[in-house]
């Protein structure tokens, strides 16, 4: 039966409207991971000898930071990994046991990246370990806790993934506890180190990790299990409606129409809201780079200011026109003009945008020069990336389910890696642009050439329009097609 699901899996994949651009993506994924996976590595081994020239004993110096280690894998988890996704309708009407459709979906996820990722840096710390004359029996009962720690926060992750709001609460309690350690006002590693310390040193205490990860995995199963009906899980729900007119954007025409449609949208919707407070959390991303003890070079400082200022643009406008895919076809058959469709889109990212850089005012607690690299870095956004936005809509075909829950079973998370790999070529002009400026002169020249070429796309916005627009009625037929099929 296995074989069977995975046989049906493989169709889906390769008889998808988007095969090239997911193979690709996937091609892309794999070095990606292999080399993180050798970063690891390379930590794994050197953590050793590192905290042992340190005059530290390295594995109480692991054990003290574990607790930083997991909460970091779980909040990546939530952010990035996909829970279990099948088109479960069609196979509720074949002759497949409910236990076999869950089991099958769960262990996707225990063969997921995110899982096997811990292996290249567990693996050869425990080697390491046990080369160095640690207790042998405590060194592979430390290792099988750690990994049951590492699939602990795989369950979890689907568990916690239909919660509202849980990502942000996630990351509020790890950015205060970080904040208390780094002023000194409370360290919690000083209660946790404990409890690590105790998994190698007393060789009873594995058991509880083990135990944690059988009872989520039987949580888990019995959630599944539960939410594996057509009435239940499965089932589109509806809310009792609300109407809003917003009749001042009638002056704007066209415009103001879809204006109005992507307000609503973004107000009504859970996976557009979590866009809009993704976007929030963009604003923070420059204190690792803008603080004084920063060691990150000159270069990346208007990589920060791109990214702290395009929060919505990178989350939101990634997935344009995908936001529209239920209703895509039939907007298609009406008279709507492609260049009015996404003038309206421009706007909303270019709005977000300004009101972005102006949230971001913060900065200049670092100094002016800080907040004028964010301010050069929304000019860029505004008059390169969001064109280049629109553009990669055209040939992302990702289809959105607006009125499908975020259930067991449900479909794509609002962010994920594919976005993030798909913003790169975002990013390197500005770098080239202003690396090429401090080159030849300093920062400042860096921050003039990146400013131009945001102007000089700002100015050419029409023309620069009427090519995005054409390049849409070429891929009219296969976004539809491709809108049609299950996500």
């Amino acid at each position: 039966m296995i074989k069977k699901f995975l046989y049906l899996e493989w169709k889906a994949f390769i008889r998808s409207a988007s095969f090239g651009t997911n193979l690709a993506l996937k091609i892309l994924l794999g070095f990606i991971a292999i080399l993180y996976a050798f970063i690891l590595l390379m930590v794994g081994i050197g953590a050793f000898y590192g905290l042992k020239k340190m005059n530290l004993d390295p594995l109480q110096q692991v054990n003290k930071y574990l607790i930083y280690y997991f909460l970091i894998d779980l909040g990546i988890r939530l952010l990035l990994q996909k829970i279990p996704v099948m088109n479960i309708r069609p196979l509720l009407a074949l002759p497949f046991k409910r236990p076999t459709i869950v089991n099958f979906s769960i262990g996707k996820t225990l063969l997921s990246f995110f899982n096997f990722l811990h292996v290249f840096f567990f693996l050869p710390f425990t080697f390491v370990l046990l080369v160095e004359g640690y207790d042998v029996v405590s060194v592979i009962l430390w290792h099988l806790a750690m990994i049951s720690l590492v699939y602990s926060n795989n369950f979890l992750n689907i568990i916690l993934t239909n919660k509202d709001n849980v990502f942000a609460i996630f990351i509020g309690i790890v950015l205060v506890l970080g904040g208390f350690q780094y002023y000194h006002y409370f360290d919690i590693t000083t209660y946790t180190s404990v409890f690590f310390n105790g998994l190698f040193n007393i060789k009873g205490l594995f058991l509880f990790p083990v135990i944690v990860l059988m009872s989520l995995y039987y949580y888990t199963f019995n959630y599944l299990k539960n939410n594996l009906y057509l009435d239940a899980g499965l089932s589109s729900k509806y809310e009792i409606a609300k109407t809003e007119n917003l009749t001042w954007l009638n002056q704007f025409g066209t415009l103001g129409t879809f204006l109005k449609n992507d307000i609503k949208l973004i107000k009504r919707n859970k996976r557009s809201r979590t866009t809009v407070l993704m976007s929030l959390l963009f604003l923070f991303y420059g204190l690792l780079f803008f603080r004084e003890n920063s060691h990150q070079p000159e270069v990346m400082r208007i990589f920060a200011g791109i990214f702290v200022s395009g929060g919505f643009l990178f989350t939101f406008g990634q997935f344009v026109p995908s936001w529209d895919s239920s209703y895509y076809p039939l907007m298609m058959t009406q008279n709507i003009s492609y260049k009015g469709y996404l003038s309206s889109k421009w706007w909303l990212v270019v709005i977000a945008t300004f009101i972005s850089t102006i949230l971001a005012s913060f900065y200049l607690y670092f100094g002016w020069q800080v907040y004028l690299t964010i301010v050069v870095g929304a000019i860029y956004n505004i008059g390169v990336n969001s064109h280049l936005v629109l553009l990669g809509g055209a040939f992302t075909k990702t289809p959105i389910d607006l009125s499908m829950s975020k259930g067991a079973f449900g479909d794509k998370k609002a962010f994920n890696t594919n976005t993030m790999l798909l913003s790169l070529p975002k990013l390197v002009l500005p770098l080239l642009l202003y690396w090429a400026g401090s080159s030849l002169m300093n920062p400042n020249l860096g921050l003039i050439f990146v400013a131009v070429a945001g102007v000089l796309g700002f100015a050419l916005r029409d023309k620069v329009f009427s090519l995005i627009e054409k390049i849409y009625k070429t891929e009219k037929y296969k976004t539809i097609d491709a809108y049609k099929q299950k996500s």
